[in-house]
């Protein structure tokens, strides 16, 4: 394995040891997941092939669901896709009448990513290079770039905030034009949901409406149709803590929510949204709650219910619902090696652990965490994390004493043999 930059190994292990999942280098530790990866990989080229996608990501706090959508939006820019995503709280809701859904799509356009700028803050270049295509166009036909901006856009008018769309471009084209950064801020903003109120969108553009909290769902289509017309392949939209949703309170607000993700859901499956993918990820309690989760949305649960067929270790991967299955023992110790390596910065003669280390800390693991430690990542990377800075900063400690081993022997297999102390003797080290 080649070696890791500081910076990609900081990102990663400073992200783990707080509990969040890094924004860069999930690569460099990522187990499992096969088949998932692999559905979702087919549903990535799906929207790219002019196709629709619909998934809701079940998983409980901690077993790596927002891994998991990292992951996906990472391959997604790979094959050519734009990406935006965002977590839903109590000020981002799909659905709302107080600004919360037009919060949403801003904090969406801000995170708008492409293959060249994975980290977000994409939606001027991709403007830009749809804007330069025009310009060769017109240049090629003799005419002006505007002409081309409203004859490309001129499909996109019979969609809602279709005309001022177009209008909003031709604007930023302008801009670009004429030098009049200005202009170009304002075109922006307006793209980004920004704007307010009607009344400063016509005096900054000229245009009558903006981008609110009705239109929340209308405007991501439009968006998935003009990225399409800037020469990429569709848009992939990550939507996180849908939990939220389920924690609302409010009846009335709770289920005008699902009905949203009702309508992105018939959309989807019917094919009517072209290059537009959606993935939702939440707990179980917010799929399965029948008084306050998806499943007390009668129309809701008919759709993303189980395939029945699919039991005694059977799975499904084909269905709109995916959940994210435990992470098995062999996993945790690829991943231990992973984060092991990661942390010695890719060198392997500065690894503070032997080899013995990696069962010696999952058999402490399942002493102290039984069977859940498979089933929630976060706690077990975290507590492994914290165990090498230890080890790090404290030269010549035992690594047996923190973790409760008195001894590792080696059988006639080579396999290592481990005595762990009681419980009680783990103050050394806590989970």
């Amino acid at each position: 394995m080649s070696t890791i930059r500081a910076k990609d190994r900081d990102a990663v292990i400073q992200s783990l040891r707080a509990g969040v999942v890094p924004r860069t280098g999930q690569h460099l530790i990522q187990v499992g997941r096969v088949r998932e990866l692999e559905a979702l990989m087919k549903d990535v080229e799906r929207i790219a092939d002019s196709g629709s996608g619909f998934r809701v990501v079940i998983g409980e706090y901690g077993s790596g669901k927002t891994f998991f959508l990292n992951l996906v939006r990472a391959i997604a820019l790979e094959k050519k896709l734009v990406t935006v995503h965002a977590d839903l709280n109590p000020d981002r809701r799909l659905h709302a009448t107080g600004g919360q859904a037009r919060s949403l799509y801003a904090e969406l356009a801000k995170n708008l990513a492409t293959r060249t700028k994975p980290e977000g803050g994409a939606l001027a270049g991709v403007v830009e290079k749809f804007i330069a295509q025009a310009k060769s166009e017109a240049k090629a036909g003799g005419i002006i770039t505007e002409e081309v901006i409203r004859k490309r856009l001129d499909h996109l008018t019979e969609m809602v905030n279709g005309y001022d769309f177009a209008e909003v471009i031709a604007a930023y084209c302008r801009g670009f034009e004429e030098g009049n950064e200005q202009l170009k801020g304002d075109a922006i903003r307006w793209l980004r949901g920004e704007f307010t109120t009607k009344t400063d969108a016509r005096a900054a553009l000229g245009v009558r409406t903006i981008i609110d909290d009705a239109s929340f769902y209308d405007q991501l289509k439009l968006l998935s149709r003009f990225v399409r017309l800037a020469g990429y392949s569709g848009l992939m939209v990550c939507l996180d803590e849908l939990v939220n949703l389920y924690k609302l309170s409010n009846t009335q607000a709770r289920n005008s929510n699902y009905e949203q993700i009702l309508r992105i859901l018939n959309d989807s499956l019917q094919g009517s949204a072209e290059g537009l993918g959606f993935v939702l990820g939440g707990t179980p309690e917010f799929l399965l709650d029948t008084r306050r989760g998806l499943y007390s949305y009668a129309a809701l649960q008919s759709r993303l219910a189980e395939n029945t067929f699919a039991k005694a270790g059977m799975v499904d991967y084909s269905g709109p619902v995916m959940r994210l299955a435990s992470l098995a023992p062999e996993d945790f110790f690829v991943l231990l090696h992973k984060l092991r390596h990661v942390y010695a910065s890719g060198e392997v003669t500065q690894y503070l652990l032997p080899d013995p280390a990696i069962p010696a800390f999952m058999e402490h693991c399942a002493k102290r965490l039984g069977d859940s430690y498979f089933r929630t990542p976060r706690t077990t990377i975290t507590a492994f994390i914290n165990l090498l800075a230890v080890l790090e900063q404290n030269p010549g400690t035992d690594w047996k004493e923190l973790i409760g081993v008195t001894e590792v022997v080696a059988d006639s297999s080579g396999a290592a043999d481990l005595a762990v102390e009681n419980d009680d003797e783990f103050a050394s080290f806590q989970l």
